[in-house]
């Protein structure tokens, strides 16, 4: 019998690809399992327009439903679609708008944690994809 468990690192990939459907920008994803608790990865992006983050965060939610039966255990942030946080466990997935994605700076937060390798067009330009 077939496994059809989904990882961790594939449950991101998909959301990955799923947010880059939506036109996503900058998509980092952070490898802190040796860093916290409460999740494995975290999956980082932004849209230029709160339209585009409701966007793309309704589209990694329908997704990873239809391709994997994962649902997210919470959603904060769509009214106000400037920052939306979609829980999914092992995944906790980040859709900012541009100006509040640069103030808070989760990647500055998370400097130790490693990078998951993305696709090459989902990286901000001049950056690594791979784990450092």
């Amino acid at each position: 019998m077939e496994d059809l468990t989904i990882t961790a690192v594939d449950l991101t990939r998909r959301a990955a690809e799923a947010a880059l459907g939506r036109k996503a920008e900058e998509l980092v994803a952070l490898d802190v399992r040796e860093l916290t608790s409460y999740a494995q990865f975290f999956l980082i992006c932004h849209g230029t327009n709160s339209r585009q983050v409701i966007a793309i965060a309704e589209a990694i939610c329908a997704d990873l439903k239809a391709s994997c039966g994962e649902l997210p255990l919470g959603i904060e942030g769509l009214e106000s679609a400037r920052w939306v946080l979609v829980d999914f466990g092992d995944l906790v997935v980040h859709v900012f708008d541009e100006h509040l994605r640069r103030f808070y700076d989760i990647e500055g937060l998370w400097v130790d944690a490693p990078r998951l390798e993305l696709p090459a067009e989902a990286c901000p330009a001049g950056t690594a994809s791979a784990f450092a």
